[in-house]
């Protein structure tokens, strides 16, 4: 079992910085691969951002490529979501995701994540 608490969102203006972290724990947690999803109000859940069990695979989505950086840290048990220069179209509840894909990488499809913790609300306002 893996266990994720996410922590760090709040209330920015627009132009602002937060960064988002995810705590976890079990034995597995290091090896999985972890992403960041969101969902705003009345919009479907979207992926953010992943990152494989090692660090050396990522992905952004391309409305925060350039903007937002996701990074892990094994020997805390942490990975992180910096987000830099907010819009307010990054207005959401951020959820983060653990699962083990086959081989060092990552899943895109919330679906295939097993994991998840109970979010944390980012609000960005004009």
């Amino acid at each position: 079992q893996v266990q994720l608490v996410e922590s760090g969102g709040g209330l920015v203006q627009a132009g602002g910085s937060l960064r988002l972290s995810c705590a976890g724990s079990g034995r597995r947690f290091s090896s999985c691969a972890v992403a960041w999803f969101r969902r705003a109000t009345g919009k479907e859940r979207e992926f953010v951002a992943a990152i494989s069990w090692s660090g050396s695979n990522i992905k952004h989505a391309d409305s925060v490529a350039g903007r937002f950086s996701i990074s892990r840290d094994n020997a805390l048990n942490t990975v992180s979501l910096q987000m830099n220069s907010l819009k307010p179209e990054d207005t959401a509840v951020y959820y983060c995701a653990a699962a083990a894909p086959p081989g060092d990488y990552y899943f895109l499809d919330d679906v295939d994540y097993d994991y998840w913790g109970q979010g944390t609300q980012v609000v960005v306002s004009s």
